[in-house]
């Protein structure tokens, strides 16, 4: 999974990630489609999200990262434990302003 992100973009949405509060929690099972809804109308919404994988979830954070990465066409940012960092620039609310 290939990053378009340049390291000081991914420095400066590691900081903005330090406070959200908000996750959207992965449990047991495969990501369905209403998972990847929902976390489209978030990225959506709010540009940068974090995704909590639940100890009842088995899989991988890396094959979670990739599937959710590939299918709604956004960034990892971070990745810490069993959380992940995503990021999208959205297309009618933008907010962020990378740094170049």
């Amino acid at each position: 999974m290939e990053s378009n992100l340049t390291g000081k973009q991914k420095r400066y949405l590691r900081s903005l990630g330090n406070t959200i509060e908000h996750r959207h929690l992965l449990g047991k099972g495969e990501i369905d489609e209403g998972f990847y809804e929902s976390l489209d109308k978030a990225l959506e919404a709010h540009e940068l999200i974090k995704v909590g994988l639940l100890q009842s979830c088995e899989l991988p954070i890396e094959e979670v990262a990739e599937k959710i990465c590939d299918r709604l066409h956004c960034e990892l940012a971070q990745t810490i434990g069993r959380v992940l960092l995503l990021y999208r620039e959205s297309e009618k609310h933008k907010t962020i302003e990378l740094p170049r």
